[in-house]
């Protein structure tokens, strides 16, 4: 579990963050969402750690962040995957390589238990054997995303944060990784961040919703309280299109 407790982060003496608060649960997909420059962003960055926050507490199961020295947030880097925007894999390594990659960086295996490890974190994904040899430029849009998604796990993280994950991906691949991650999150009972403006991740896997606006928490809950919630804001927000309009007016008899 993460706890986020009133943290506030400023650039050039504006505020980006306004005394936040929650708890990032494990065994749930914990969404983080709202408008550009709503500071979903910079929430995600605070909790991981790339930009210290001005005031506040994140607690890694008890541990604050923000008091932590260079040897102890390296070991909570262990404890940390990351999906990013662009599955951000090594072009000149292969697929079974990359998922190595961390092992290689961050544990003592042996070089075979290495590979028994990336070849597991492959197949859970649903990789092909006969695509591990391959260089990223040989594998589709989609198998790149699951292929970063095995590299995230492949040191057993507590925690997963995800960046955007179906950014790029058309809706039928989109819905394949976001049930992959529901999946994994609760198959392992990780804590699971996403960061994300996609209405189907939402309205797919979001156990809990944490909706920024302006800087301030305006509303959080799960998916399915969403279609009950009395914040203008969030559902313009989610609501925008006829589409979930009608899904909305659907969910209220």
């Amino acid at each position: 579990m993460i706890l986020v407790k009133d943290i506030v982060k400023s650039f050039d003496g504006t505020t980006v963050l306004d005394h936040i608060s929650t708890e990032l649960r494990d065994g749930q997909v914990n969404m983080i969402i709202g408008q550009s420059g709503s500071g979903k962003t910079v929430m995600m960055k605070s909790i991981i750690g790339l930009h210290r926050i001005d005031s506040g507490r994140i607690e890694y199961d008890g541990r604050n962040l923000p008091d932590m020295n260079e040897r102890e947030m390296r070991m909570l880097h262990r404890e940390v995957g990351m999906l990013f925007q662009g599955a951000a894999l090594f072009d000149s390594l292969t697929v079974l390589e990359n998922v190595m990659f961390p092992l290689e960086m961050f544990s003592d295996q042996s070089k075979e238990q290495m590979t028994e490890r990336a070849r597991f974190c492959l197949k859970r994904v649903n990789m092909p054997e006969r695509s591990y040899n391959l260089m990223p430029s040989e594998i589709s849009g989609g198998m790149q995303k699951r292929v970063a998604i095995a590299r995230a796990i492949s040191l057993n993280p507590k925690y997963l944060f995800c960046d955007e994950p179906n950014s790029g991906l058309d809706p039928k691949t989109s819905l394949v990784i976001d049930q992959l991650i529901h999946e994994i999150t609760e198959e392992y009972g990780i804590c699971t961040i996403v960061n994300s403006h996609d209405m189907n991740s939402i309205m797919e896997i979001g156990d809990h919703i944490v909706f920024l606006l302006s800087g301030k928490l305006e509303w959080e809950g799960s998916r399915h309280e969403i279609f009950h919630a009395d914040s203008a804001a969030l559902n313009d927000f989610v609501f925008a299109s006829q589409l979930y309009k009608k899904v909305k007016a659907a969910n209220e008899y």
